[in-house]
């Protein structure tokens, strides 16, 4: 299947899927699991894939691969960011539109012992911009919102909706991502290195 077809198959299954059934099937009788196998396996259909048990085969792969440490790519400064953060004593969450494989995600990538919890929008039963899953993580922080801050790199979903509700807000804007609406430039971070200047404004 010619990569470039695929990723215009995927796109649009995916978009079809999120509307069908938002955030992952919660409450609609969907696993992740299976709404993740359906995603992968109508994506293959659209490309002209019509065998069932390479579709199978194929769509079970690539959902176990997922977690491997080798499909993700940290962000510059991230990790030397983090440990500063958790010398600092800051107590420290991820807020994410993700499924529940993220914990294993962030083990594989030796990142999960920076953080005191790691909430998903499966596990939450909603997902941002809705301000329940930043209450959700704030009740699960031990922090009032004006106590907490919130760092995340789209504006809708993470920048607005937990200034929303009360919380600081930091929009990280990295070299060569489209400009989006007019932010403060203090609430802007070109990489992560810039969080602790920011923070300590």
């Amino acid at each position: 299947v010619p990569p470039e077809a695929l990723g215009r198959s995927f796109r649009e299954v995916y978009g079809a899927q999120s509307r069908r059934f938002p955030n992952y099937g919660h409450g609609q009788g969907l696993s992740s699991r299976q709404w993740w196998l359906d995603v992968i396996k109508q994506s293959f259909r659209l490309s002209g894939v019509r065998d069932e048990a390479v579709l199978t085969k194929v769509a079970e792969k690539l959902y176990h691969d997922y977690c491997s440490s080798h499909n993700w790519e940290m962000l510059p400064g991230a990790a030397e960011t983090l440990s500063r953060c958790h010398q600092l004593g800051f107590r420290m969450g991820i807020v994410s539109n993700f499924d529940n494989r993220l914990e294993v995600i962030l083990s594989q990538c030796d990142l999960r012992q920076h953080f005191q919890f790691v909430l998903t929008s499966e596990a939450a039963g909603f997902a941002k911009p809705d301000g329940r899953i930043f209450q959700q993580a704030l009740r699960l922080g031990g922090a009032r919102p004006e106590q907490a801050a919130h760092v995340g790199d789209d504006y809708s979903r993470d920048y607005r909706a937990a200034r929303a509700v009360g919380m600081h807000g930091f929009l990280l804007r990295t070299a060569g991502q489209a400009e989006g609406p007019e932010v403060p430039p203090e609430h802007v971070l070109p990489t992560l290195s810039h969080l602790l200047a920011r923070i300590e404004k």
